[in-house]
This record gives structure tokens, sequence and C-alpha cells, in this order.
């Protein structure tokens, strides 16, 4: 498991099923990790047909676990025997050492579990989960200005070759 690098996008055994595109707005990543997801049959195959919301989830530790709450995966409709809730809580799978490491960083002030992405990797399902800090008004603000500036003089790079 360990650490996943969003270079290991470009591996061709990863394919994306979903982003929180407003997660790197919203807050600071600190630190990210790949874990495992615990679900049924059903669940998997309405995940490849990429119909979920990702953007309201998030993380909490509960009893030594990691859970994952307010994932919603539709009901697959040829499933009719596997019948589960779309929001139910999603245990997600890490070593003990990391979930040790995550509880010591999120008992901090202000840090936060947040889903990154969701992906299948090599046929199983994986979620990029990262360690964050929430960002305020203002941050968000200059944050935008920082990545303009930087595009512009990317631009003016391109131009003056």
């Amino acid at each position: 498991m360990g650490k996943h690098n969003r270079q290991g996008d470009k591996d061709p055994s990863i394919s994306i099923i979903a982003r929180n595109r407003k997660a790197r707005h919203n807050f600071e990543i600190l630190e990210t990790y790949e874990a495992g997801i615990s679900l049924v049959g059903a669940e998997v195959k309405s995940l490849r047909s990429g119909k979920l919301t990702l953007t309201e989830s998030y993380a909490t530790i509960v009893a030594g676990e990691v859970i994952l709450k307010s994932l919603h995966i539709p009901r697959y409709l040829m499933a009719a025997d596997q019948v589960t809730a779309p929001d139910r809580d999603r245990r997600l799978l890490l070593h003990k050492r990391e979930i040790r490491k995550i509880t010591r960083s999120i008992q901090e002030k202000g840090l936060t579990l947040v889903p990154l992405a969701l992906y299948f990797k090599g046929g199983i399902v994986k979620i990029e989960l990262a360690v964050a800090r929430g960002r305020k008004r203002y941050d968000k603000r200059e944050e935008l200005t920082r990545r303009d500036s930087e595009r512009e003089m990317k631009r003016a790079a391109k131009r003056s070759q």
C-alpha cells in the first residue's frame, strides 16, 4: 500500500473512476495514502459504470479502523439479490502502522481525512486518501491567484521560445 504518487495515474493498470476535484481547492493536502475499500460485488459493478458521488465523502477513524462515510454508490439494478444502502459506511483497508500514523496526524487541530480519487488498480478498487487541512476563503483566493500567475508565466515562456 503506502504512499500513492500522482505520477502513477499514467500507469496503464490504473483506471480512474472518479476524482474529488473540490478537495484540492478546499484543502491543503499534507500527505496521501492508497487504501483498499471493502465493497460487495454489486457495488463494484456499479462503480464500473462510473456512477458515484465522491465530493461529499470523508473518512474517520472508529475503533482502530478507517471508515469512509457519505460515499454514494447507487444500487446496481441487475443485482436484485444484493441490496445494500447506497450511502452506507465502508471500511478502508490500511496497514495498522498507517492507521496509527493517520490517527496521530488527525488528532492535530484542523486536520481531516479526505478522499481524492477512486480508481481500479489491477482490477481492485483503491482509494487515494489524504490527510488535509481546511483552507480559509482568503487562502483559496491566494491559491487561485498563484496558479493564474504560474499559468501566465508558462504561457509567456512558451511564446518566447
